[in-house]
């Protein structure tokens, strides 16, 4: 059997054979499947903080059980995950900590299971690992081997090229590899960029001065390019119809998804639409902007109801029309005043609320506190629901303020150095990477600078959660990238 196998590799590379007896990595998916179906990020579809977490861990987790069944040394470190905690009607969560040291892959599996509380018979009836006195043997190979003279019939061809595949896949999404590759087309795409974001600056000042605008801002995801086609619609618009200037003086405005009057007072424009659309939403605009006149008045009657809490808006949080705030908050009111007539608050609320914040969303919003330490709740959620979550999640709400409060300032010295460090033309974030999650992106990038300066000078970095190059050059990597 060897013999023949080292004909098959006869090609001037080396054939190790290696003494081990583990699980592999079928037993190893079989083994850990109870465990990947009680933390699968699918199942947290309303909780996003929870979700965030439990995606961020397996993708650390996945590449730790790589290395250690590649026998690769792997630093102590320490994972979290949500876990659903069935025992109890209502929808809590128990956040488990996964502390991983085992040099084998199954102690590993072993540990993994019993952390979070799940039967080890799979892994138990499995052969255990014999003595270092007793040989046994399994095949490895490098993963460089040269494949194009070997005969495509051989019973293991296929699975050695597999292997070849996915470990090239995997090099690919290695930062500094990612870099090397696309760095030039990067550039080449940000300099027609350039011609892009210059002729938005010329377009943007020139509707602030013609129409009166206080600022026009991109709120869309969308290339530059589409950016620019907006302003040239709204450019024409205007021209056709002066008269709509006299609505738009002093006012910010937004291209975003939707077309109204957000809770900033903004003026939204849908990039998708057309420009006509714009036209009757401006002429009516008076209308949009009595409900929110309107709106303060039902925030401070939401505090009033809950201890004088701060009813605010979501750090990150999507853009809304008034009108549909204003009936959220009137709903959530009514139902908080219905729990309030019937019994009191616990007694172990403080007498006031004032240090702690709410968000009301839509109906089909999440119930979570936020990282940055916020109530984040559905405007239909019942009174005795709600009252019990605030209960549940004071102090968890206390101490993510309190770091986010931290952390905010950390993460825009980090940013700023960033730049300075790596001589980026900007560094930018999506909504979703929240200041933790940056903070740590940041100082994996000046800690591995060396290995990265050569291919990120004059870059647009955004830091995101994939891989991409976008085509006004702007490069695109996850907050969680290895080098």
């Amino acid at each position: 059997m060897f013999r023949s196998l080292q004909n098959f590799y006869k090609i001037n590379k080396t054939l190790d054979i290696i003494c081990s007896r583990n699980l592999s990595s079928t037993e190893v998916s079989t083994a850990l499947r109870p465990f990947y179906f009680s933390v699968h990020p699918d199942l947290f579809g309303k909780y996003p903080n929870e979700r965030s977490i439990n995606e961020s861990s397996l993708q650390q987790l996945s590449s730790i059980l790589e290395s250690i069944q590649a026998s690769r040394p792997v630093r102590p470190m320490s994972l979290s995950f949500y876990i659903k905690d069935k025992s109890k009607k209502a929808v809590t969560f128990r956040l488990i900590k996964i502390h991983l040291n085992q040099g084998d892959i199954r102690s590993t599996v072993m540990n993994i299971l019993k952390s979070c509380g799940l039967p080890t018979d799979y892994v138990d009836s499995k052969r255990p690992p014999l003595s270092a006195k007793e040989p046994e043997f399994k095949f490895r190979y490098e993963n460089d081997i040269d494949l194009t003279n070997v005969n495509e019939n051989h019973p293991i061809y296929t699975h050695v090229k597999m292997q070849r595949n996915i470990w090239e896949a995997q090099e690919a999404q290695k930062l500094r590899n990612y870099l090397s590759s696309n760095y030039v087309e990067a550039l080449e795409k940000s300099e027609k960029g350039d011609i892009f974001r210059k002729e938005i600056t010329r377009l943007k000042t020139k509707i602030v001065e013609e129409v009166g605008v206080k600022d026009i801002q991109w709120d869309c995801g969308w290339n530059v390019s589409h950016f620019r086609g907006c302003l040239l619609s709204f450019l024409s618009l205007v021209e056709h119809h002066p008269n709509i200037k006299t609505a738009l003086q002093g006012r910010i405005l937004v291209f975003s998804f939707f077309t109204g009057v957000s809770l900033d007072g903004h003026v939204m424009l849908f990039s998708g639409e057309v420009r006509h659309n714009w036209l009757d939403f401006i002429k009516k605009i008076k209308n949009y902007d009595s409900a929110l006149t309107r709106i303060p008045a039902f925030e401070k009657s939401l505090s009033h109801v809950l201890r004088n809490i701060k009813v605010v808006r979501r750090k990150f949080m999507p853009k809304i029309v008034a009108g549909a705030y204003e009936q959220n908050l009137k709903q959530i009111t009514t139902s908080l005043s219905d729990y309030s007539g019937q019994k009191p608050f616990p007694i172990e609320w403080p007498k006031s609320l004032e240090d702690y914040e709410i968000v009301v969303e839509t109906e089909a919003g999440p119930l979570m506190v936020s990282p940055t330490g916020q109530f984040i709740v559905p405007s239909a959620i019942p009174g005795e629901l709600l009252v019990n979550f605030i209960t549940e999640n004071l102090q968890d709400a206390c101490e993510k303020n309190k770091e986010y409060q931290s952390n905010k300032h950390l993460e825009r010295t980090l940013v700023k150095k960033c730049i300075e460090e790596l001589e980026l033309s900007e560094l930018l974030k999506e909504d979703n990477i929240h200041p933790d999650l940056m903070i740590k992106c940041c100082e994996n990038l000046l800690a591995n600078k060396q290995e990265i300066e050569h291919y990120t000078k004059s870059l647009h970095l955004n830091i995101s959660t994939y891989y991409s190059v976008l085509s006004d050059g702007v490069v695109c990597i996850p907050w969680n990238f290895s080098l």
